[in-house]
């Protein structure tokens, strides 16, 4: 069983508008409204390339009531906390004309102490006898920035592997924590690398600098697939995959999925080069499709053969 926690859950709403304009008035040509959060989007991948998972983490009010319902029609298994403030609601615009998407996302509810507490405990009741635990998007209001940190830091005094794909100073100070895996996305890289990265000479340096600070693996997703620092006993291997062309409809969530299909395969005992084809594949397969973490299995099978897999040379000292 894979435990994975959203701390700012939300209703997800997709529209596809054509065409899309700022100051204009759109008719949507289509909608999907989705219990989401990064935690949730990687639990819906999870579920469907048939990894036992549990989602928890915070939901209030009747938006929350409504995650949880949606979440339970999907039969994925959740165990949230249920808090005094209101879930948030995010929206998301595609346009499959012009090949983009715009996110409006809410900052969530405020979170009292107790709330927190109680969440604790239900972590730990959750992982009891597993391995691995998801720590997914960002913070909701009145949660210290250190909370992932410390909560990485308690499942190691449990030897439970910690996961961490956040932004800003909440991954800063949980990748200190050492974490048995980090997976930003280039631009929260970036951050918090302080650099750009541009070509496979920035990339290697980027994954070298964040395993300096903690991690023992490093994935960072990419527009084009990821770039990965793994290890294996005291070795480290470097990699970069590139997923197939395709005609993407909506890349809200990709990254959520590639890392669900990493997660996967690693439970199935693949090696990182299997891994890496695999995760990329799903990621792909996720644009075919409107709705954070949904993806056809089958297509994400057909489109491994064609993830191109290098390894990269470390950096030179």
């Amino acid at each position: 069983m894979i435990v994975t926690v959203t701390l700012n859950a939300a209703i997800d709403r997709t529209l596809t508008v054509p065409n899309f304009q700022r100051g204009q008035r759109h008719r949507a040509s289509a909608g999907v409204t989705l219990a989401g959060g990064k935690g949730i989007n990687v639990a819906r991948a999870l579920k469907t390339l048939g990894v036992p998972v549990v989602a928890t983490g915070l939901v209030g009010g009747q938006t929350g009531t409504r995650i949880v319902e949606q979440l339970t029609d999907e039969a994925i298994l959740n165990d949230f906390v249920h808090i005094e403030g209101e879930s948030r609601t995010s929206t998301a615009v595609v346009d499959p004309t012009g090949g983009t998407y715009t996110e409006i996302n809410e900052w969530g509810p405020a979170v009292h102490p107790d709330e927190l507490d109680l969440l604790l405990e239900k972590l730990r009741y959750l992982t009891q006898g597993e391995e691995l635990v998801v720590f997914a998007g960002s913070l909701p209001r009145d949660v210290a920035d250190d909370f992932y940190a410390e909560a990485v830091r308690d499942l190691a005094r449990r030897h439970i592997l910690a996961v961490i794909d956040s932004e800003g100073e909440p991954l800063r100070l949980a990748v200190e924590a050492e974490p048995f895996l980090v997976s930003p996305n280039q631009s929260e890289a970036e951050a918090l690398v302080g650099q750009e990265f541009h070509d496979d000479e920035d990339f290697r340096i980027g994954l070298e600098t964040l395993a300096e600070m903690g991690p023992r693996n490093v994935l960072i997703t990419t527009e084009l697939g990821c770039v990965a620092l793994l290890r294996e006993d005291r070795d480290a291997r470097r990699f970069r995959a590139v997923a197939p062309r395709v005609e993407p409809v909506s890349a809200v969530g990709s990254g959520d999925v590639l890392l669900a299909g990493f997660l996967a395969a690693r439970h199935a005992g693949r090696t990182h080069e299997e891994s890496l084809r695999s995760a990329v594949a799903a990621g792909a397969a996720s644009t075919l499709e409107v709705g954070a973490g949904r993806f056809d299995s089958r297509q994400a099978g057909r489109l491994q053969a064609g993830v191109e897999l290098s390894e990269l040379e470390p950096v030179q000292a």
